[in-house]
């Protein structure tokens, strides 16, 4: 293990800290991040170097039946994010697959409508005042 020799020592004086109430330096959530900034230390000290103190950490937390009401947030959060997020890809799927359809339909009208304009220019058919009428490319 890396990291300085004291921090395991800081880790478990938050974790005494934090679910006794009194937090020093964290707001005193029952989170990893919190605990990091509790112990002074950096989150993946917890994360990487001392997985067993984060594991003890939130073992301690149900011991004692606290309930990790961030925690709970955060995931609830996440999961209906994610619920959204699928749904804006799906949404996004079909309309990227409409587009096309629906520039077959603009391109087809438009044939027609100049189709009209031909058979009709003697005079039948009068565009609107200041708008020129648009001639697809031949």
């Amino acid at each position: 293990m890396t990291g300085d020799p004291g921090e395991r020592d800081r880790i478990r004086a938050a974790m005494d800290r934090i679910l006794d109430g009194v937090p020093e330096r964290s707001n005193g959530a029952m989170t990893v991040v919190a605990l990091a900034i509790e112990a002074d230390v950096p989150r993946n000290a917890l994360t990487q170097r001392h997985t067993d103190l984060k594991d003890e950490f939130y073992q301690r937390i149900k011991e004692r039946g606290a309930d990790n009401g961030d925690e709970a947030r955060l995931r609830a959060t996440i999961a209906r994010l994610r619920k959204t997020l699928a749904s804006k890809n799906k949404e996004l799927a079909q309309l990227r697959a409409d587009v096309p359809a629906l520039v077959r339909a603009v391109h087809q009208l438009t044939m027609e409508n100049q189709q009209l304009r031909d058979m009709h220019s003697g005079g039948s058919v009068i565009p609107f005042p200041g708008r020129m009428p648009v001639r697809p490319e031949k």
